[in-house]
């Protein structure tokens, strides 16, 4: 997603359900051509200029106290409605919710990556609990008009759904932090300013997309509890207390995978159980539907970052002892021609594409590796976003078949919701 795209359809969120929902479907297009996985690189970083984050983790804990997901999940603090039926306009729904209302309007709150347990663990539960998990960026100029609203960035924040009862789902947001030192060398952390545009959750770790960069990694064994009540806060205070703008507790970042190969626009990712090993894939946005092509200019680009080249999809496999990835080198690359995607979820190689449409409904389509005949799966939801497959072989979280899970990014009609991934 870019800023450009939302303020398109800034107000959109007045206009009725209704008459959003019918709005036709883009024509499905799409293509895919086999590339040269060798010249998709990553080198992990495992520090910053402050230190190890192992190092910088193990400071943290000497000041605040740990913390679990299961400590998270407990300390839900509020309330999620359950979809009776589907979005307006969205096909083959299977389950869902909405956020409450002051998440469901907030502007300068932005949703857009979703993962869950089943993509954590093969049985889908995480410590007996079914969860989803979404990020959320902060936008600091909502109404697009090139002026901030907000001085203050606060970076990302990941909403923990507990989802075990679906008529009844909580939650609570947790902030991401970068772990660093103060000029005194005191141990802190600092908000992670960054699009957070797709998340994937694999066994303790936490995947996030850098789009300049490449991933970012937080581990789910390093949360920590802080002090509340000052907004504006991020880190150790002049007080000698920790804050992270009034939320409760913070995941620092662990690792991080940076881009050493050709220009790759890391826009989304998700995880693929279907294959062995388990792998990720990243794809790429594109504003031109028609003619799709990504724009790599600007700065934080590896390499001189004016090149344009077709949207591509990027598999890079993962070990499953450590949930680190298995290899830093591409093991599968694939070009697509298709604007706008938004997510991206594979399945051996089949690769299913979240696809948006301004202020019409987006779509879920679907292209095999190496092949030229696109399919269109379902309609989804205005503003349609990040994408989580959920197997209907999952032990203890199973719907009766395989769904996707998607979200929906604009104030007033942000929905969370799996739709069947055959379509039907």
């Amino acid at each position: 997603m870019t800023m450009p795209r939302r303020t398109i359809i800034k107000g959109m969120a007045a206009a009725p359900l209704a008459a959003i929902a019918g709005a036709a479907l883009a024509p499905a297009v799409a293509e895919a051509g086999t590339l040269t996985p060798g010249q998709f690189t990553l080198a992990e970083r495992v520090g910053n200029g402050h230190g190890a984050y192992a190092d910088l983790a193990a400071g943290l804990a000497r000041a605040l106290p740990g913390a679990t997901v299961a400590d998270v999940l407990a300390s839900a603090n509020r309330d999620a409605r359950h979809l009776s039926g589907a979005p307006g306009g969205v096909g083959a729904f299977q389950d869902g919710f909405a956020w409450n209302p002051g998440d469901q309007g907030v502007a300068e709150w932005v949703p857009q990556g979703v993962t869950t347990s089943a993509d954590a663990l093969g049985s889908g539960v995480w410590g007996g609990k079914r969860v989803v998990l979404v990020s959320w960026y902060f936008d600091t100029d909502p109404n697009g008009d090139g002026t901030p609203d907000f001085t203050i960035n606060k970076g990302v924040r990941v909403s923990f759904v507990d989802h075990t009862d679906r008529l009844a789902p909580k939650y609570r947001h947790v902030l991401l932090v970068e772990p660093v030192k103060t000029a005194a060398g005191a141990y802190s952390y600092a908000p992670v300013q960054r699009h957070a545009g797709g998340i994937l959750w694999y066994g303790n770790l936490l995947y996030m997309v850098d789009t300049t960069k490449g991933l970012r990694v937080f581990d789910l064994n390093t949360l920590f509890e802080v002090s509340t009540g000052k907004s504006d806060v991020c880190g150790l205070d002049a007080d000698g207390k920790y804050y992270a703008h009034d939320y409760r507790y913070v995941l620092p970042q662990s690792a991080a995978y940076d881009n050493t190969g050709t220009l790759l626009r890391f826009s989304c990712l998700g995880l693929d159980r279907a294959g062995t090993p388990d792998s990720l894939t990243v794809s790429e946005y594109a504003v031109d539907p028609a003619n799709p092509v990504v724009d790599y200019s600007g700065t934080g680009w590896n390499g001189n970052g004016t090149k344009i080249g077709t949207p591509k999809v990027v598999r890079w496999n993962l070990d499953h002892t450590d949930r680190r990835l298995g290899s830093t080198t591409a093991s599968e690359a694939v070009t697509v021609k298709q604007g706008k995607i938004q997510g991206v979820v594979s399945q051996r190689s089949k690769h299913y594409l979240s696809t948006s449409n301004g202020s019409a409904n987006g779509s879920l389509r679907a292209v095999t590796s190496g092949s030229d005949t696109p399919s269109t799966v379902a309609r989804l939801a205005v503003g349609s976003e990040d994408l989580s497959f959920h197997s209907a072989a999952t032990t203890d979280w199973a719907y009766g078949e395989s769904v996707i899970w998607n979200l929906s990014e604009y104030a007033g009609t942000r929905y969370v919701y799996a739709v069947r991934a055959d379509g039907s």
